[in-house]
């Protein structure tokens, strides 16, 4: 697949094609069964909307398929079989071979990218949403009468925190989100310094946010509550000893030794929150970076390090 970068070099994320809500009263209703998600393991935005679903307790409501860790120049492919490659199934829908598939059947002339997370309505056969800091919202609030007590009180974009939510996940996607696709992707040294650099400014910010956390002995990024802005900033360092370091040259340093503060607060998240720790897949990651951008990693070597893939909770 080919990633768009303008005359300096940088890398410039086209917007997502697909914006409809599920609302009650409205063109897609709430309901059991109706919804189905395509995701990747792979992917970071992919991963936001995987974390949600179990955190909301609507696995048993929506359903998904997940591709392929390999993205090769048609995109996105869903696996052969169920047993092909441990995680990735089929497309249990309609036995397409390509994600592509799903976005011609939604729109017969659509020309835009092939991305996940796809968010999709088995009834009217079309796409709801294709923008994951959507679907996450959609997940967090649409279902709530559908599932129990214990799930649907869960509010990861809570009214009283919308402001400071809001303000985190714009400066934390540019700059930290994207900002590792920035280096990755850059074609001149130029840009990629430029990029690079900014991506350990905005790292710093988060670690001194954290490192205030912590002193008041709160867990997350807005204190005691678990935000979206948790999800949203986790699905990104969870990658990035593992992947972003190497693949994408953020290497002037590491979470695991150089982030204490994230590194305490990434912990937490995975291996205390079932949702986190299950969603995440690091060989899906680990191969699809690797093996998917030949323009990067021509040979497609994946590295072994760094080991283990994240530490234990007190290491």
């Amino acid at each position: 697949m080919k990633f768009e970068t303008n005359e300096k070099g940088e890398f410039k994320r086209t917007s997502s094609s697909f914006r409809d809500v599920i609302e009650k009263g409205g063109k897609f209703p709430p309901e059991i069964g109706r919804y189905h998600l395509y995701v990747s393991y792979a992917c970071p935005w992919a991963h936001r909307t995987l974390i949600t679903r179990v955190l909301k307790g609507l696995t048993g409501i929506i359903t998904i398929s997940v591709v392929h860790w390999k993205m090769d120049d048609k995109g996105w492919r869903f696996a052969t079989s169920n047993s092909e490659f441990p995680g990735a199934t089929v497309d249990n829908l309609y036995g397409f071979r390509r994600l592509s598939e799903i976005y011609f059947k939604a729109d017969p002339h659509y020309n835009g990218r092939f991305t996940v997370p796809v968010l999709w309505d088995k009834k009217l056969e079309t796409i709801v949403n294709n923008e994951s800091s959507e679907i996450i919202r959609i997940l967090n609030t649409a279902f709530n009468d559908l599932i129990d007590t214990e799930h649907s009180k869960i509010d990861i974009y809570p009214e009283d925190l919308h402001s400071e939510i809001d303000s985190l996940n714009s400066w934390i996607y540019d700059n930290v989100n994207n900002g590792v696709y920035k280096a990755g992707f850059a074609t001149t040294q130029s840009a990629y310094e430029e990029a690079a650099t900014n991506v350990f400014k905005y790292l710093d910010k988060i670690e001194n946010i954290l490192e205030g956390r912590h002193q008041k002995k709160q867990s997350y990024l807005l204190g005691d509550v678990l935000t979206e802005a948790d999800i949203r900033l986790f699905t990104t360092a969870i990658r990035f000893d593992v992947v972003y370091v190497q693949h994408f040259k953020c290497n002037i340093g590491m979470i695991r030794f150089n982030y204490p503060h994230i590194h305490k607060w990434m912990r937490n998240l995975y291996w205390n929150h079932e949702a986190f720790r299950s969603t995440t897949k690091f060989d899906h990651i680990k191969f699809h970076y690797t093996k998917s951008h030949p323009g990067i990693n021509p040979l497609g070597i994946t590295p072994l390090g760094p080991l283990p893939n994240i530490l234990p909770l007190d290491g």
